[in-house]
């Protein structure tokens, strides 16, 4: 049986429509439980993990969310590769409110955030210049564009901590400096994918124009979910679409699933056992 694709459900997308669930799980990993329990089932016949970012009913701030357990929790239910789906503001007039986007770039601005699964004795640098999967970014775009959606590939993602929406000066500054978009969590999420080996993927929901556009009133939260409302229906269209394509997982050069191989610089022999013993997961194949 083919490895489940792993879903992350952000801002409105709290549950994945026509989805034939078998089975919820309250796991438990090294850090913590996840936002919710791992809903576990099937799509358009292809095992699907699923889990809701900010919990069921929305109640985890974007700081609060325990990134670190809900990534290692996709990992060992055995996903390979994750779409994560995030609501966001636009920069520039080129990505306006109702498009679908997927950026293949982070700038992070984060500051309250575990990012990494390492340290307690064991070290670990992982490349991230390409932070999200072409083949998987190729399969969404092309499942998009089958649909007529209003999706397009590439652009910088600004992280921010919020939780308050960016001031104009802020969104100013961020959109003079050429970024596209900005949103509270997926540069702390796909630093983490890549951390477990995960080919990652955003797909970047545009509700709004930021606060950079002088007769704009600036983000409003109520609005966002108005708008967030029509892109659900998009959102799961374009999943059934692309599942049966990627049901076999990423290819072997998916530069994502050997991301460990090289980064790793503490000698084994070096390493508390006890660290050793928690991230088996991630190292055990590496001799650790």
């Amino acid at each position: 049986m083919s490895r489940p694709i792993g879903i992350i459900g952000g801002s409105g997308l709290y549950a994945m429509e026509g989805l034939q669930v078998t089975e919820r799980s309250e796991l438990a990993t090294p850090f913590g439980p996840p936002s919710g329990p791992l809903v576990l089932g099937a799509m358009e016949g292809v095992p699907v993990a699923f889990l809701a970012r900010h919990g069921e009913g929305h109640r985890l701030l974007p700081h609060e969310v325990p990134y670190r357990a809900n990534l290692w929790a996709l990992k060992q239910a055995g996903a390979k590769a994750v779409i994560s789906f995030s609501a966001v503001g636009s920069l520039q007039a080129t990505h306006p409110p109702g498009s679908l986007r997927l950026p293949d770039q982070f700038v992070d601005r984060t500051t309250r955030r575990e990012a990494t699964f390492f340290g307690g004795g064991i070290v670990a640098h992982v490349g991230f210049a390409d932070p999200t999967s072409a083949w998987l970014r190729g399969h969404l775009l092309a499942a998009g564009r089958e649909l007529g959606l209003p999706i397009g590939d590439g652009g910088t993602y600004l992280t921010m901590e919020g939780p308050q929406f960016s001031t104009r000066a802020e969104s100013r500054m961020h959109q003079a400096l050429g970024l596209d978009f900005v949103g509270m969590t997926q540069g702390t999420e796909a630093k983490l994918a890549r951390e477990a080996e995960l080919a990652y993927a955003t797909v970047a929901l545009v509700t709004d124009y930021d606060a950079w556009r002088d007769r704009e009133p600036g983000a409003d939260a109520q609005d966002i979910l108005i708008t967030l409302a029509t892109h659900i229906e998009s959102s799961h269209h374009l999943l059934r679409r692309v599942l049966g394509r990627i049901a076999e997982g990423p290819p072997p050069e998916e530069p994502a699933l050997t991301a460990l191989k090289s980064a790793v610089v503490t000698p084994p022999e070096r390493v508390p056992e006890d660290t050793k013993i928690k991230l088996r997961l991630l190292i055990g194949k590496y001799g650790y």
